[in-house]
């Protein structure tokens, strides 16, 4: 492919940049935004799909990759679109008024939604009072705290009633049994034996999938006027209520490795206040918040040594009487909570708690009772198609005057040897400015490239052209050399022949016997004339129709 052209006082050779950053970052610098295509200039179509098309003649595409900050933090970056494609000049630009881009990349997070399961107690205790009268359905003055308890409606709440214990030794709570006249006065000792649910209480939620969020606000500002879109993953294609700019993000490049997936988890949070087991707002105590695994659980309260451990199932534990105090009540929220702030005290990241675990908690927008997001740490690029209305842009040219001052081909041999055109070109006027030379051939030389470059006021330079002949007989060629400007108007055109040798063949090593053709006679008279008066008519024909290249 050609090299494309470019505007004076910009740097030759590096054709696919079209943004000039022009201010340091907002918030955090992004690394640098990718070019995927040259700025362009397409027809508007009438476009039926998401988010509408623009309301224009012609529109103005960019497309470009939009890092986010470090560790997937927010990142921004103000650029101008300096140069612009047109589909039918295939060249670079330069815009007379340039359009203004700012982007403002949000950080990255994995957003999960919650489903809420229930409430849990964080420190489930058992009581225990001795006694010598213990019945399920004695008073607290018998029983103490282990008396049954009652709900808002006056029924008993079942499996609350106490249990009771025989004294000794080995029992639940190791007791004297007294004397036989403790006995026969007060009754025989026993211990009265039941769980309660003081202190704080935790909501649980289940977690389902994550979606990936961001948001990506780009603004262009045109002259005085200035217009704004949002985008994100949920709302991919934006266009502005002027239909002046529309904006598509197509997606990410490389799928997110560091999202986590906590389907097998759940999530519980402190409860802030009231037991009516409704979920209340999710506070900002992650220091408070866990993730457990699902299988730690018991959402009927019928399994011991679970969370969410009920009164049945402590009733109900085989040999209560006979075990350990406390069975049943095993791996409860505290004995998580304590162990991970021991390892805190440590400085060991926190098994289950989120606060030290996780950048960014809940920190997405319009953070509710029933969401829970962590920040992404990974850096990648978005792919942003930008497009917007470009029925009033103009182009700035820098235009300078220029002359082809000498053209050389050397004679060379057809097929077996390139030919070299050698032209000569000088800036005539005050001004650097950009030019491009093409070297055409009516017929026989291969198509040979356009070349672009600049000049300065009064400079010369040699430009080379590689020919190729597609005959191997000796031939004359007329040529062209055409030199443009800036607008790729023409400045200079000089035309010029030249001529090829015919190609000589070798057969290597397998020599035929050679043709003998004897010296002077008829023969080599006629030959001799018809040399001189070929000679003579070329420079006839050169004279009247154009000056050689030699």
């Amino acid at each position: 492919m050609a090299p494309r052209p470019r505007p004076p006082h910009s740097r030759p050779g590096n054709h696919a940049v079209f943004l000039l950053l022009a201010a340091a970052a907002l918030v955090e610098p992004a690394v640098g935004v990718e070019i995927l295509s040259k700025s362009r200039l397409e027809r508007c179509a009438l476009d039926s799909g998401a988010g509408g098309a623009l309301a224009c003649d012609r529109k103005l595409v960019l497309n470009l990759a939009v890092p986010s900050g470090s560790s997937g933090g927010e990142s921004s970056l103000v650029a101008q679109v300096v140069e612009v494609e047109e589909n039918d000049a295939q060249a670079m630009q330069t815009v007379r008024d340039p359009p203004v881009i700012t982007i403002n990349k949000s950080a990255v997070y994995a957003l999960y939604a919650l489903s809420y399961m229930r409430d849990v107690a964080y420190k489930p205790e058992e009581m225990f009072t001795k006694t010598h009268k213990c019945e399920s359905d004695a008073g607290a003055d018998v029983v103490g705290v282990c008396e049954r308890l009652w709900d808002q409606n006056g029924h008993v709440v079942e499996h609350t009633e106490p249990v009771c214990c025989p004294c000794g030794p080995n029992r639940r709570v190791g007791s004297s049994c007294g004397s036989i006249f403790d006995k026969m006065i007060k009754g025989k000792a026993n211990t009265a034996h039941c769980v309660r649910f003081p202190g704080d209480w935790f909501h649980v939620f289940g977690i389902k999938r994550s979606s990936l969020g961001f948001s990506i606000r780009v603004q262009v500002k045109k002259g005085s006027s200035v217009t704004e879109v949002i985008v994100s993953p949920e709302n991919s294609t934006v266009v502005s209520k002027d239909n002046f700019l529309r904006v598509n993000l197509i997606g990410d490049y490389v799928r997110y490795t560091s999202i986590p997936a906590f389907e097998d988890f759940c999530l519980v949070t402190p409860r802030k206040g009231g037991g009516d087991g409704q979920p209340q707002v999710l506070g900002d105590e992650f220091s408070r918040w866990m993730l457990l695994e699902r299988v730690r659980f018991t959402l009927d309260g019928l399994e011991c040594n679970k969370i969410g451990v009920g009164y049945e199932a402590y009733r109900n534990q085989p040999n209560l009487c006979g075990s350990p105090f406390g069975s049943c009540l095993y791996n409860q929220l505290w004995n998580f909570k304590e162990s991970d702030d021991n390892r805190i005290n440590r400085n060991q990241e926190p098994q289950y708690i989120v606060q030290g675990r996780f950048d960014r908690i809940n920190q997405h927008p319009n953070a509710g009772a029933h969401s829970f997001s962590i920040g992404i740490t990974e850096s990648l690029n978005t792919n942003l198609l930008i497009e917007l209305s470009a029925d009033d842009i103009n182009y700035v040219y820098q235009r300078s005057p220029g002359k082809i001052i000498d053209i050389n081909v050397p004679t060379f041999e057809a097929l077996s040897q390139v030919g070299t055109a050698k032209v000569t070109i000088k800036n005539i006027g005050k001004l650097e400015a950009s030019y491009s030379l093409t070297f055409v051939c009516l017929s026989g030389i291969s198509y040979v490239e356009e070349q672009f470059f600049i000049m300065k006021p009064g400079q010369v330079l040699i430009r080379l052209f590689y020919l190729r002949s597609s005959s191997d007989q000796a031939s004359k060629y007329r040529c062209s050399a055409i030199l443009k400007g800036s607008d790729f108007s023409e400045l200079d055109r000089a035309e010029c022949q030249f001529s090829t040798t015919a190609t000589v063949l070798d057969n290597g090593t397998q020599i035929g016997p050679p043709k003998q053709h004897k010296k002077g006679g008829i023969r080599g008279f006629i030959e001799a004339i018809e040399t001189l008066w070929r000679n003579t008519w070329d420079s006839v024909i050169d004279f009247f129709t154009g000056r050689s290249c030699r």
